[in-house]
This record gives structure tokens, C-alpha cells and sequence, in this order.
């Protein structure tokens, strides 16, 4: 009887040399796969910054936070120089790359996405404005003058981070529409978000950068119409547009937005080019190969693969390229880094009664709660009875009522607009940040707990009509 020696199933290809990590890479992701996956790791890390910067704040530590987080860093260059604290540096600076990302997400989404038709785009987009407008009402009516009443648009955001992890947590019972509808929702949400801190947050405007803010978007028009898909011309002019916007008084991360809509969404290679394209490299691959012989001294195939490299960047979009590039980043620093600088709240617990009795507070968390579930629920229930509008594939409207208390989780764009609103006062600051704390805390447990219960009985009773 031959022995013949026993061959692990999950032994390597012939040719393949894999780092003990890298097998995990292999794995062929959906973009929309992939954005949820960073999502979800994302909302865990922001979750555990979240939580860092709360407890640094309320230790020993305190005194040595505040002193970082308010150290002041310039930059200069000859007479020229722009000095900041480093949370500004943070919150006017680094945030403008996370607002740049969700312009290519919005442009994304309005060309290819949930967004493209009409029909599908009228429930999250109807869904999004009641969840924005009935938050403001409610925070408008707890706090209708004084320096308070400022603080309306905080809680109008939904942090998508939080929101879209939280429910990718129940991907195995929800079905994948009703992410897409939550990311869609999400984006309209955050453009809405950044249209009230253009108009409504910014305090006075110095013409002359504003008019060469203008000039410099302009600039970037030009450059997509001209078809340049080379992407540090757009990189370049950005930076000035994102300076000319701080010098103008409008705040200097829109400029991430603007940015982001000028990025070209036409690839190079259609599909049918580039499947021609690759066809006639790999002949010259295959011509060029001598066995035994490595890459590393074969120049002819080293110039092939470099070919190969610039077609598969040509075939893609740059809007898509840069969104994969940057996506990543922003999601697993500039974010993370966002929280660690702005959640730091001291907590007084002996005080914690007047705390969650103070009208800033109260508005926060009844709008973020109460404001978003009555709002995004009532405008999808009036569009679907008035049958503009169609529930999402597999998607039951129980679902939806769940997706609006999830979209109650305000933290990043909530934080950021109370920075804004409230930076002249610091008790109304801790006010704001305190409520949205505890209805981002509350709007995530809730909302995970009634989808998990719903699906749960939706999915019980599909399985009992098979």
C-alpha cells in the first residue's frame, strides 16, 4: 500500500507566496461591501476614542489634556504665518479631509447610487429632510432665544460611522437595502448638515477671499471640463481654495466639499478598452516570461507590469481611486483623532440632575431622539401613502422606524456644528456635547434592539411560509 504524503486543502497555489497576514487580502470586496466594512471599523474606533477622551478628561490626567488640546502650533513662511490650537488645526484643518470624502461619496451617490433614480432617491432624500427638520423644531422650541437658541442645527446630523456599524452589526438579519437606504439617508443628511454651517454658522465675511474662493472652484471646474484626470492639480489648487475660504470667514472645511464635486467621475479605458488593453499585455507577458527566472531581472516584464498598474488606475475613475484612497485615512485617524480632541467632557455627577434638566441638553436629546424617529419616520410614511416613493427590496416599514431611531447617533457632525455654534460659550458647549453623548449612547441601543427584534420576527415569519 503507497503512502502518499496528505495535502492541507488550504495549502498555497503553485507561485503564490503569502506573509502569514496577507491571505485575508485576497477576498474580491463590492465597493459598497468594502465602505461598509470600514464603516463598522470605523464606528468601533470611534467608539473606543470616544470613550478615551472621556476618561482622560475626568482623570488625574485633565489638566494635561486641556493643556495638549488647546496647545497652540503655526505655521510660517517668511512674514506669512497662520497659528491655531491644535483642536483647530483638528476641527478647521484635518476635518475638511473627512468633509472631502463625503463629497465623492454625495457625487457617488447623485451618479451611480441610491441617488441616480428618482424614484429609489425620493424616500432617503424625504426621509433625510424630515429627519433634519423635525430635530430642529423640537431644539428651536425647548430654546427659542438667548444664546441657546443658536444651537438648533446640532441636532439635525446623523454621525454615518456610528450609524451604518451599528446596524452592520445585524447584517445577518436585516437586509442589505436597508443599509443602503441608512448610507443614503446618511449623505443627504451630512449635505444638509454642511448647507446650514455655510449659511447659517458663519459669522462675518471678508469679500476678497471669498471672491477668490470662487475663483480658485472656478479653477477646479475648469480643470474637470479640460478632462484632466491627474489628480495633484486638483490637490494643489484645494489647499489655496481651503485658505482662501479660512481667510473669507466661511468655514474652511467646505472647501473639502467643493473640492470633491470637481473630481472627474469619467475614467480613461472604457471596460471594452481596457479588457483589449490588458489582452495585448498579457501576450507580451507571456512572450516575455523565461521560467525560473525572477521578476526582478526580466526588464521587459517589469516594464509589462507597470503598464498593467497604469491601465487598472485608468480604467477606474479618479473620483473613485481617490475615494478609495482617502476613505481608509479618514475613517481610521482623521475621525478617531476628531473625537479624541472634541468628547473630552468633564462629567460632574453631583450636578447631573441640573445637567439633564438644561434646555440645551434637553433640546439635544429630545431632537436627536424623539426629533429624528418622529421625522424620518412621518416624512417615509407620507411618501410611501402618497406612492412616490417605494420601501426598499426585502425592506418592511417597522425597519425603517428602526433605521430613524439609529439615525438619532449624532456624534461627529453634531459635535462639530456645537463647536461652531457654541465656541464663545463654554457651558453651553458642555451642555450640547453631554446631550449628544447620551442620545448617540441611547439612539444606538434602542435602535439596535427594536430592529433586532424586528427582523427577528420578520425573518420568522418568512422562514414559516416556505
Amino acid at each position: 500500500m503507497s503512502k502518499e504524503p496528505m495535502q492541507s486543502t488550504t495549502a498555497p497555489k503553485k507561485g503564490v507566496f503569502h506573509a502569514p497576514w496577507e491571505k485575508s487580502f485576497d477576498k474580491i470586496l463590492t465597493p459598497f461591501e468594502e465602505f461598509i466594512h470600514r464603516q463598522t471599523t470605523s464606528g468601533l474606533l470611534l467608539m473606543g476614542t470616544a470613550v478615551l477622551a472621556l476618561v482622560l478628561a475626568n482623570s488625574p490626567f485633565a489638566d494635561l489634556y486641556a493643556h495638549i488640546i488647546h496647545t497652540p502650533i503655526g505655521v510660517s513662511f517668511g512674514e506669512w504665518s497662520l497659528n491655531m490650537s491644535l483642536q483647530h488645526w483638528v476641527n478647521d484643518g484635518l476635518m475638511a479631509l473627512f468633509f472631502f470624502v463625503v463629497g465623492l461619496e454625495l457625487k457617488r451617490e447623485m451618479l451611480v447610487g441610491e441617488m441616480a433614480e428618482l424614484r429609489n432617491a425620493i424616500l432617503p432624500i424625504s426621509a433625510a429632510i424630515g429627519g433634519m427638520l423635525v430635530p430642529a423644531l423640537i431644539y428651536y422650541a425647548i430654546n427659542p432665544q438667548g444664546d441657546a437658541a443658536i444651537g438648533w442645527g446640532i441636532p439635525m446630523a446623523t454621525d454615518i460611522a456610528f450609524a451604518v456599524g451599528t446596524l452592520a452589526l445585524l447584517a445577518s438579519r436585516v437586509p442589505k437595502a436597508l443599509i443602503t437606504f441608512l448610507v443614503a439617508l446618511a449623505i443627504v443628511d451630512d449635505l444638509g448638515a454642511v448647507m446650514v454651517i455655510a449659511i447659517f454658522y458663519t459669522d462675518t465675511i471678508a469679500l476678497l477671499p471669498l471672491f477668490i474662493s470662487i475663483g480658485l472652484f472656478l479653477v477646479l471646474l475648469l480643470l474637470n471640463v479640460v478632462g484632466i484626470r491627474k489628480t495633484l492639480p486638483y490637490f494643489i489648487v484645494a489647499v489655496f481654495l481651503w485658505y482662501a475660504m479660512y481667510r473669507s470667514g466661511v468655514h474652511a472645511t467646505l472647501a473639502g466639499i467643493l473640492g470633491a464635486l470637481t473630481v472627474p467621475a469619467t475614467p480613461k479605458y472604457n471596460p471594452e478598452r481596457f479588457t483589449e488593453h490588458v489582452g495585448g499585455l498579457m501576450k507580451r507577458f507571456k512572450a516575455s516570461h523565461q521560467p525560473g527566472q525572477s521578476i526582478m531581472t526580466n526588464d521587459a516584464l517589469r516594464a509589462v507590469v507597470q503598464a498593467l498598474e497604469n491601465g487598472v488606475h485608468s480604467v477606474q475613475a479618479p473620483l473613485q481611486s481617490l475615494e478609495h484612497l482617502w476613505h481608509m485615512p479618514v475613517a481610521y485617524l482623521v475621525i478617531p483623532i476628531f473625537a479624541l480632541v472634541n468628547a473630552g467632557i468633564p462629567l460632574e455627577f453631583g450636578s447631573i440632575s441640573e445637567t439633564m434638566t438644561h434646555p440645551v441638553m434637553a433640546g439635544v436629546v429630545l431632537g436627536l431622539l424623539a426629533g429624528k424617529f418622529i421625522g424620518i419616520s412621518g416624512a417615509a410614511w407620507l411618501v410611501l401613502k402618497l406612492g412616490v416613493a417605494v420601501l426598499p427590496k426585502d425592506t418592511r416599514f417597522t425597519q425603517i422606524m428602526g433605521v430613524s431611531l439609529l439615525a438619532g447617533i449624532g456624534f461627529t457632525m453634531s459635535i462639530f456644528v456645537a463647536q461652531l455654534g457654541f465656541k464663545e460659550s463654554e457651558e453651553l458647549l458642555l451642555m450640547a456635547k453631554t446631550g449628544i453623548l447620551f442620545a448617540s449612547l441611547a439612539a444606538g441601543i434602542s435602535g439596535y434592539i427594536w430592529l433586532f427584534m424586528v427582523s427577528d420576527k420578520v425573518k420568522s415569519t418568512t422562514d414559516a411560509h416556505r
